[in-house]
């Protein structure tokens, strides 16, 4: 469980993970899940051959659960639709939390 094919999943996983902690969005959110399909399959090819049949099952689980992840974030039309109408006011909302936050800022720096 040292070989290239595990570094390229580990690598893949933490990748993933950025994306999706760096709230950059839905598209990016769907693509960190799509990057976590990939390395979950990579992750049960090495462990089925490898015999670490532990990860390989976890990952068994963890990729419908990733590619529900796909769905939600990159295929779903239903969903596609509400976070365009919902993006117009995201931004706003997003700006008047940052107009407070530094408020709040300011008024606790004197």
């Amino acid at each position: 469980m040292n070989g290239p094919l595990e570094w390229i999943a580990a690598l893949g996983t933490m990748l993933a993970a950025g994306f999706i902690a760096a709230d950059l969005g839905r598209r990016a959110t769907g693509w960190g899940f799509v990057l976590f399909c990939a390395v979950s399959a990579i992750w049960i090819v090495s462990g089925l051959t490898t015999g670490a049949t532990p990860i390989a099952a976890m990952n068994a689980v963890l990729l419908p659960i990733n590619a529900w992840g796909v769905w939600s974030y990159l295929l779903s039309s239903r969903n596609r639709r509400v976070m365009e109408r919902m993006a117009p006011v995201q931004e706003r909302i997003e700006r008047e939390v940052e107009a407070e936050v530094e408020a709040e800022r300011d008024t606790t720096a004197r």
